[in-house]
């Protein structure tokens, strides 16, 4: 096992499990904490096929440190909010799934780590939260991307505005997690389907999730054009031949 000062890191069988490790903190957010996640998802290796992202503790992350924060000149703040964007793309665009197992508090930042994420558990103690507005500042770690294309801008701009608090079944109506489970479930469900996710085609993994996202992003001319060459990558490779094969052996058996 790797060893950080503000995550752990540990893989077997495929999966790996990047855990936040700030319980004193509730996971809180810092530079440093950013730089080794960063460290851990641009050096995974290749017989890593699925991240389980996890926080010590009670809390899944309580979003930035603002223990840490410190007065910055326009341009710093510019600079700061980059790296997370940098960071965060990581988990988006590695073209490994990233599974978060979320409890407690998955607040500001921590809401935008987690956005980030290809699927989401939750337990019943989850609860979201926007408090930007209370604090004077705006979202700077992707938010206003990757959690408005999650619940939609008008239910974003009222978080923010009113600082509400959403528990664990009004986050997963709003798709914030995908899956609730009681607490004891949490780790065994993001294990289940971890496994399930190892067991399809890395080709497939990497295609859906490097470009579902960026197909979002794209007119619709240029979505399906790329949707016709990641089928051509994918399809045509020999480990997808042997699965279908498999498939179409088994169904005549049947």
């Amino acid at each position: 096992m790797a060893q950080f000062e503000h995550l752990t890191w540990s893989d077997k069988g495929g999966i790996g499990h990047l855990r936040l490790n700030r319980p004193a903190k509730k996971n809180a957010i810092n530079d440093a904490l950013c730089r080794e996640i960063e460290q851990v998802l641009s050096n995974l290796q290749s017989d890593v096929r699925v991240v389980i992202l996890s926080g010590e503790g009670p809390e899944f992350c309580s979003g930035l440190d603002l223990s840490e924060h410190t007065a910055r000149e326009p341009f710093e703040v510019v600079n700061h909010s980059r790296m997370w964007h940098r960071t965060f793309a990581h988990i988006r665009n590695s073209g490994v799934p990233v599974i978060a197992a979320m409890q407690g508090a998955v607040i500001g930042g921590g809401l935008e780590l987690a956005a980030n994420a290809h699927v989401r558990v939750s337990d019943e103690t989850t609860y979201y939260r926007l408090p930007e507005g209370r604090h004077g500042i705006f979202v700077g770690g992707g938010a206003s991307v990757t959690v408005a294309n999650i619940i939609g801008t008008s239910r974003m701009q009222e978080m923010m505005l009113t600082g509400r608090t959403l528990n664990a079944e009004e986050g997963l109506a709003l798709g914030l997690a995908h899956y609730k489970v009681d607490s004891e479930q949490l780790m065994a469900k993001a294990q289940e389907l971890a496994e399930i996710i190892l067991s399809n085609s890395p080709y497939s993994n990497w295609a859906m999730t490097t470009g579902l996202n960026r197909i979002a992003n794209m007119s619709s001319d240029d979505g399906l054009y790329t949707e016709s060459l990641l089928a051509g990558m994918t399809q045509t490779n020999p480990e997808i031949k042997a699965r279908i094969d498999a498939f179409l052996n088994r169904k005549k058996k049947d």
